[in-house]
């Protein structure tokens, strides 16, 4: 196994761990994500949702917005899980991969470069599939544009 292929597992690993403490009263569906620095420090989010739907925030700025406030503002890699609140490791395997959102898109766009920042749509650490924030996000607005 190569070095990308133990840090994309590790990640993974993160994201499950994040996704255990959702906050999911409503939809009972679940999202664990973890971002990694570009210095390799990783920060983990969940989804917490709000009877004032407006107010739940994803997994993905969740774990953006604690790294921001931590001081952290270029990020590498993202690994995402998702699924039922109900669904163990062994049942998401057969659950459809995670996507991030489009809000969580462009949040994660502000503070990457789009065709270098990798995104991670983990159903397990076997059996995930990877992409460029920019195949996700084409044609994206960025800070640079202002």
């Amino acid at each position: 196994m190569d070095n990308r292929t133990k840090k994309d597992r590790q990640l993974i690993r993160e994201a499950l761990k994040a996704r255990q403490r959702a906050y999911t009263p409503y939809s009972h569906y679940t999202v664990g994500a973890a971002l990694e620095a570009q210095d390799g420090t990783v920060f983990r989010g969940c989804n917490i949702e709000n009877a004032s739907f407006g107010a739940t925030n994803c997994a993905e700025r969740t774990a953006l917005f604690t790294a921001v406030a931590e001081g952290y503002h270029r990020f590498s890699t993202i690994a995402i899980v998702s699924g039922p609140e109900s669904a163990d490791e062994e049942e998401l395997k057969t659950t459809p991969y995670p996507s991030p959102c489009g809000i969580c898109r462009q949040a994660l766009r502000e503070f990457a470069d789009p065709g270098e920042f990798r995104v991670i749509l983990a159903r397990s650490e076997e059996d995930y599939k990877v992409y460029a924030l920019k195949e996700l996000l084409p044609e994206s607005f960025g800070p640079e544009y202002l």
